[in-house]
């Protein structure tokens, strides 16, 4: 970096207090990672808010919140079937927070001077107790709806009895497992997406004070940064869609026990 400071692209992951807060012995501040996750909060309900206006001719706003709910009834009610219309509030909720957080993530700019984006979706323990909060809901229901026979989704049907002590583990294992491979696929993608946007960031500004090579090594890492924002923009939206069908799809096994 200019002037020899040390190049860390990890420092954008950093979470530190913005409202230094403690009570008792336990901290409570507002850090920018909570900070950044409120902002979402609010976009999503100030977008449904203003979709919910039932007007004649609908507005832009009315049409993209109308075109939003019918994916994901659509989603329900292809993944689940007919009971899928009563988890359509979570996958909505799920779908359009996320998909807002990674957004949020990938801002160009400071909202505010000196606020600077910050992935939340980009920390594993974020993405981690989305995760748990949809596997916990997935394992109440099955609980609720089947009792204990919800253990016979480890069962695959016509298996031998002589297998069936071999598959029940796996079975279950695999289920369990679910949670935190549906946290880490999240995770990771908008880690490695913010990683690489800042590694080539750096190349630009090193290149600009390199000569010749350096200019062309800048230009080059420009072209790729264009590319990866791109695509970037592209895994956000991917992201919050594969996190909630993979929803929709453990909660149709919770349901129907396929």
């Amino acid at each position: 970096m200019a002037g020899g400071a040390k190049f860390d692209p990890m420092h954008q992951f950093e979470v530190h207090p913005i409202v230094p807060l403690h009570i008792g012995g336990y901290d409570i501040s507002l850090t920018n990672s909570a900070l950044w996750m409120l902002i979402a909060l609010v976009v999503v309900v100030g977008f449904i808010a203003m979709g919910m206006k039932r007007e004649l001719v609908p507005g832009r706003w009315q049409m993209a919140v109308e075109e939003l709910t019918g994916m994901i009834e659509k989603m329900a009610g292809t993944t689940i079937g007919p009971e899928g219309r009563k988890f359509e509030p979570l996958l909505f909720s799920l779908f359009t927070f996320i998909l807002v957080a990674n957004f949020l993530g990938i801002l160009p700019f400071a909202v505010v001077p000196g606020l600077h984006p910050f992935a939340s979706t980009s920390h594993f323990s974020i993405t981690g107790v989305l995760a748990i909060l949809s596997f916990s809901i997935v394992v109440i229901v099955g609980f609720k709806k089947h009792g204990f026979h919800f253990f016979a989704l480890f069962l695959p049907p016509g298996v031998p009895w002589y297998m069936q002590a071999f598959l029940f583990p796996i079975e279950l294992i695999s289920f369990l497992v679910r949670p935190f491979s549906l946290g880490l696929r999240l995770f990771v993608a908008i880690f490695a997406g913010h990683v690489l946007m800042e590694v080539f960031g750096s190349f630009i500004v090193n290149g600009l004070n390199g000569g010749a090579l350096g200019m062309g090594v800048g230009v080059l890492s420009f072209l790729f940064v264009i590319f990866i924002g791109l695509l970037e923009i592209l895994v956000c939206l991917i992201q919050a869609y594969v996190f909630t069908l993979l929803t929709a799809v453990y909660l149709n096994d919770a349901v129907n026990l396929h």
